[in-house]
């Protein structure tokens, strides 16, 4: 065989290759985006739940975006002077209309796909129950948001699942029991009272009343707190992982019509690549804090939960660099992002139902009676507690419950194939009036007089923290500081909603005022 015919062949062999590659390629694609997806819904659909029909690559997401348009088309904005009844409707339904547009087509329990993922979406209360009641590992965050927030949860304790998850519980629930949480109290009051003065200090200087947007110096007590209380530090010694979270969380929340196709995440675009530099930028921070801390510990010990992380890693199942990192990150992100937005929504709430702010502040009063709240009066503020529960009901930090079929599973009488993702959207089911009464669109905080267990018919339907084992670990936290922070400003600040206000909470991961919440504030006489 000469040269030329050596050439031919290698080319025929390369030629040939390259067609199978591709050939197995496209069998891969076809099994990943439709077959696997195709027999799921199959078994769904023989037990008579249906869905709209995906497409092959994007599922139902360009339904999805078109629906969204069409109700922007039909939505008007709500401004500081519309009635306070339209602060309390059902915003879900503007976030997420094509919920409840397929709630009407297929009922109360139906499927879509994003991409190559199949979500069965739940709103029966019993089977919510159902999802709170297993305790196996069969249930468990869904993977397909832990690839795509890998960078901001990682395999921390939001995101990860099975024996992982559970050493991870194991360190981090223990610290935030409610007898250590109240050992927390001067330290969060600590926080307040810089708030405080920040904020008279701009009403002397604007005259009797100031307007001040809050969204911001919320965020920065609620971040104070948490590295206080779980790291040892204060807020400016934190700000640059804080900083670089909050950018990390925008980056992330961005609407992204490719969620649910596989290899997408990997591809360098601007996007991406400044999610990479974040998250590689913020692992070097929160290691430097390890390092530091480490250093301090070998010759004056702490007892801090940034401590319990630093010795739970020696024994994680996963490295112990990413052990500290995605905790840290995760403990971040959920101490101070949603209790700082459940902050703004209570005052919110209260700043435009001005009769509820005079009872809480009077009942605020007649408990510290002119001290700073200590952990023995907390429980004696029921009025406050309720107006916290009404809020949490309204606007709970998580528009999502979400969880994802690891084996095959029952829930009630349905048999959910293994990689089917379970979602509920919790604000509709805050807002049903079956459960809640027809009242369920106001703000009714004695709604919650005699508990979670009298304030609607179905107590397992309100889950602002989660449900069942996966019910989030610093809730104890959560309430203790709001009660902290909000009796602290109620005791010294009138506050009303500004005309500048907007109503259009967003989705960034929380639920949160899309473009602030500008107070006007003035003193207590």
């Amino acid at each position: 065989m000469d040269f030329s015919e050596t050439s031919t062949h290698l080319q025929v062999v390369l030629s040939s290759l390259l067609v199978g590659g591709f050939l197995i390629l496209l069998l891969f694609l076809c099994q990943t985006l439709s077959l696997g997806p195709k027999k799921q819904r199959a078994t769904l659909g023989r037990q008579g739940i249906r869905g709209p029909p995906p497409s092959l690559i994007y599922g139902n997401i360009p339904d999805m975006r078109r629906i969204v348009k069409e109700s922007k088309a039909r939505r008007s904005i709500v401004t500081g002077g519309a009635c306070s009844a339209q602060f309390t409707s059902n915003y879900a339904l503007s976030l997420f209309p094509y919920f409840d547009h397929w709630r009407k087509i297929y009922g109360p329990t139906f499927y879509y796909s994003t991409g190559n993922i199949l979500i069965l979406y739940v709103s029966l209360p019993e089977l919510i129950k159902e999802i709170g009641l297993n305790k196996s590992f069969d249930l468990g965050k869904p993977s397909y948001l832990k690839k795509d927030h890998k960078a901001i949860f990682g395999e921390g304790i939001i995101a990860s699942n099975g024996e992982l998850w559970a050493h991870q519980r194991k360190i981090i629930a223990p610290e935030f029991f409610i007898d250590k949480v109240k050992g927390m109290v001067k330290l969060m009051v600590d926080a307040a009272v810089l708030l405080l003065n920040s904020w008279e200090s701009i009403i002397a200087r604007d005259g009797a009343n100031a307007e001040i947007v809050v969204d911001a110096d919320l965020k920065k007590f609620s971040a104070n707190v948490i590295a206080k209380v779980c790291f040892g530090s204060n807020y400016s010694e934190g700000k640059d992982i804080f900083m670089h979270l909050s950018q990390l969380q925008d980056e992330i929340s961005k609407p992204n019509i490719f969620i649910g196709i596989p290899g997408v995440r990997y591809l360098p675009t601007k996007h991406n690549r400044k999610i990479w530099r974040l998250e590689k930028e913020i692992r070097s921070l929160i290691l430097k804090l390890a390092k530091e801390r480490r250093e301090i510990s070998s010759t004056l010990p702490k007892n801090d939960l940034l401590q319990f992380i630093l010795e739970g890693a020696e024994s994680s199942p996963c490295s112990s660099s990413n052990f500290i990192v995605d905790n840290c990150k995760n403990i971040y992100f959920a101490g101070y992002e949603t209790t700082a937005v459940s902050a703004a929504w209570c005052l919110m709430l209260l700043a435009s139902h001005h009769e509820w702010q005079e009872l809480a502040r009077a009942e605020v009063i007649e408990v510290c009676q002119g001290h700073f709240p200590e952990a023995s009066m907390l429980h004696k503020m029921k009025v406050l507690t309720m107006v916290i529960q009404e809020t949490l009901r309204l606007y709970p930090p998580a528009a999502f419950l979400s969880r994802e079929a690891l084996r095959d599973v029952n829930l009630g009488d349905i048999h959910i194939p293994k990689g089917v993702n379970i979602k509920v959207l919790i604000p509709n089911l805050h807002h049903d009036p079956i459960i809640w009464g027809e009242d369920a669109g106001e703000f009714k905080p004695r709604r919650f007089a005699n508990g979670i267990s009298g304030a609607c018919k179905l107590p397992h339907a309100y889950i602002p923290f989660g449900i069942g084992s996966r019910t989030c670990a610093g809730q104890n936290l959560a309430m203790v500081e709001l009660k902290v922070l909000l009796s602290l400003l109620l005791s010294k600040f009138t506050f009303s909603l500004s005309p500048k206000y907007v109503h259009s909470p967003s989705f960034r991961l929380t639920i949160e005022p899309g473009f602030g919440l500008p107070l006007i504030l003035s003193m207590v006489a």
